[in-house]
């Protein structure tokens, strides 16, 4: 007596509604330090001022491309001691999903997956740039949604992440 189908997943199962990643890549990076090799002497406490930002484009129908930005400028005094940006994306599946919760995975759960890769290669050119190392704090993408929500509700446009055009050719 065969026992083959005993575990296999109903077909069924594989209609329902699926979340995935397809693809993650570096889409831009840049590091620059004007001012070395004398900004190492300075012996200023470092003024650091990050800059955040998220990007969606709608590939296809059930494919979204999220692009997690951040740039890290570093004064020491009135010297640029360096400026180290980052655009990690990924591709991104949302198949079966009502609009609503397309938007919180496009705004929550897909930063929060970019999130590491980001921080990994802010650290990591800091450190080639000489500089010591520098470490992103967690950041809570889904307090910055629920802003993002407020915000949008004051200007009552309605629109979402997921309502986004399809992204053309380049």
């Amino acid at each position: 007596m065969s026992e083959e189908n005993n575990n296999a997943v109903p077909a069924e199962a594989n209609n329902g509604p699926a979340f995935t990643v397809e693809k993650i890549y570096v889409k831009d990076v840049s590091f620059e330090s004007p001012n070395s090799p004398t900004i190492f002497n300075e012996n200023v406490q470092p003024d650091l001022q990050l800059n955040l930002n998220q990007k969606v484009q709608r590939l296809s129908e059930n494919a979204f491309e999220v692009v997690l930005g951040v740039t890290l400028t570093c004064k020491a005094g009135d010297k640029t001691a360096y400026v180290a940006e980052v655009e990690q994306a990924g591709v991104f599946g949302l198949i079966g999903l009502e609009p609503q919760a397309i938007d919180v995975l496009l705004g929550t759960q897909c930063p929060n997956i970019l999130f590491p890769y980001v921080r990994s290669m802010v650290s990591d050119l800091i450190q080639a740039g000489g500089f010591p190392p520098f470490y992103l704090q967690p950041i809570n993408f889904e307090g910055l949604y629920a802003e993002t929500l407020r915000q949008r509700q004051q200007q009552a446009d309605g629109t979402s992440l997921a309502d986004s055009e399809p992204a053309g050719n380049a």
